[in-house]
């Protein structure tokens, strides 16, 4: 697996709040540009899901894929990795929450590699654009529903 690319945002919010809109995959849609679609498979024994299929249009990404994700118990990270994809081979993320003075620094890991050849510059700048999208929809999304 390729080296993953990181990025990081402070959100006005608890760090509850933020893991909740995080486990909100129905509302994806709703703030997550790149994401068309999502259907969650299957539930964790905890109650969060545990797979999920989404449909999604990246520019230079646009897949169909499925995520298995473990959550942490103290519900301050989320990590992922692909069970299937129709242009990705591999796919491994994460989030990580730290909570600081009534606000959270959120950071997300990515990293994808394709079914096709791509200059790891390419793949790269794919990944952040992905990534500050999702971070820029997550703060959107948390302090307008704060």
């Amino acid at each position: 697996m390729a080296n993953a690319t990181t990025s990081s945002i402070d959100i006005a919010a608890p760090a509850e709040q933020v893991m909740a809109v995080i486990a909100d995959f129905e509302a994806y849609p709703e703030w997550a540009e790149q994401v068309k679609s999502v259907e969650v498979l299957e539930p964790g024994s905890d109650g969060r899901p545990a797979r999920v299929k989404f449909t999604m249009d990246a520019g230079p990404i646009k897949d169909s894929y499925t995520l298995d994700y473990s959550w942490a118990p103290d519900d301050r990270s989320v990590s992922w990795t692909l069970v299937k994809g129709q242009m990705q081979k591999a796919q491994d993320g994460s989030y990580e929450l730290t909570e600081a003075k009534g606000s959270t620094t959120v950071t997300y890991s990515l990293a994808v590699d394709l079914n096709i050849p791509m200059i790891g510059m390419l793949r790269r700048k794919a990944e952040k654009v992905i990534i500050d999208t999702a971070l820029k929809g997550l703060k959107r999304r948390v302090e307008s529903a704060g």
